[in-house]
């Protein structure tokens, strides 16, 4: 069986700093992103937009390390954003009822 990989990429753009996410976030990375989210949140900026555009896969740990990021993030005073978020992902938030605990912001085309 394939270890599951995840890479995190830091952009710091103004006023937020710009997490770019590519691959699985599940039992054996979630604490990768952990580890990268709180270590932004020493200094926090006004925003941490979550870029999950290249995210493949999301389990039950992932889910729940993003709800606990989002309310570390607001404890200091922080926002953190998921942008891009694939159809998938989008699903399994709505079916778990979590898409209401989250800030979402993906750039939509208008009608």
């Amino acid at each position: 069986m394939d270890r599951a990989e995840l890479s995190i990429t830091l952009h710091r753009l103004g006023d937020e700093v710009v997490l770019r996410l590519a691959g699985e976030i599940d039992m054996l990375t979630a604490s990768q992103l952990s580890t990268v989210v709180n270590e932004v949140l020493t200094d926090p900026p006004p925003r941490i937009v979550l870029d999950l555009a290249a995210v493949t896969f999301c389990d039950s740990q992932g889910l729940g390390t993003l709800v606990v990021l989002s309310r570390k993030a607001s404890h200091s005073q922080s926002l953190l954003v998921l942008t891009n978020v694939a159809g998938f992902l989008l699903r399994v938030l709505d079916i778990t009822g979590l898409r209401s605990a989250l800030m979402i912001r993906n750039e939509s085309p208008t009608p």
